[in-house]
């Protein structure tokens, strides 16, 4: 079966610090992978890097969507392409309302002449806030201005859920939700969840997992991919914590410096 989504040695650097180190991930259609580890080791720039950030400079490495080069797209035309980002931290934009946004992004996909009307968009939009148990005045609200670092969260999921991309990368999208909150943002992932679509998923906790049941657990250190299993292995992080990998791989140090 042919991925994906193929990242092969990826090296990124951002301010002269080199802090992917030969990054390899694959990715295939309908697969739910997780990114755990520390604090320090390279997650969120991974993503960053990824949706080309232009803070982080990708130095080495191949980055593959369904066959076409990544790193030769401009942001825009990754999203167009099918990445997904939701942030760890999303920006508050005023005077662009969250329909305006989401209208014009679900547009920037579709072909010219195809654009989704307005009565369409109206009822997918009240639909899928309706599933995210979201105000509807959130509709009409700037983007992200004012609103709490859970009501954020629960936005990313609903942009994911209107523009529907082929891979979606949550980053430490569970950060800072209550247990109520988790579970409703975890079932409009899962609500996405098909033989087509993809999800990467950077975490720090396996209570996400227990909502989203990942296909692939991998482990980062030091800008790399250091171990991988299934579900039971994000099960003995939350048990044991990193240690016992470190000492495994003779790791001193698990952030982007040296072992």
């Amino acid at each position: 079966m042919a991925n994906l989504f193929e990242i092969r040695g990826l090296n990124s650097v951002i301010e002269g610090k080199e802090i992917l180190k030969g990054f390899d991930l694959s990715i295939q259609k309908g697969e739910v992978h997780a990114i755990m580890g520390p604090n320090g080791t390279g997650k969120s720039t991974l993503a960053s890097s990824i949706m080309g950030h232009p803070k982080y400079e990708v130095t080495e490495g191949e980055v593959y969507l369904e066959g076409e080069d990544v790193l030769e797209m401009g942001v825009d035309e990754r999203a167009r392409a099918g990445l997904f980002l939701a942030m760890q931290y999303p920006s508050e934009i005023t005077g662009v309302t969250n329909a305006d946004f989401l209208r014009s992004a679900i547009n920037a996909r579709r072909p010219e002449g195809d654009e989704i009307s307005l009565i369409k968009f109206i009822r997918l939009m009240e639909g899928k806030m309706k599933e995210l148990e979201m105000d509807p005045e959130f509709m009409h609200r700037y983007l992200n201005e004012g609103f709490s670092g859970g009501e954020k969260k629960r936005n990313e999921i609903l942009q994911m859920l209107m523009i529907e991309p082929q891979l979606s990368i949550l980053d430490e999208i569970d950060s800072g939700l209550d247990i109520d909150a988790l579970k409703i943002v975890a079932a409009g992932v899962n609500a996405m969840r098909d033989a087509k679509r993809s999800f990467l998923i950077i975490t720090h906790y396996q209570r996400l997992l227990n909502y989203i049941r990942p296909d692939f657990v991998h482990v980062m250190m030091q800008g790399r991919i250091v171990k991988s299993g299934g579900p039971e292995l994000a099960e003995r992080l939350e048990a044991e914590g990193y240690d016992w990998i470190k000492e495994e791989l003779g790791i001193v140090d698990e952030t982007t410096g040296r072992a």
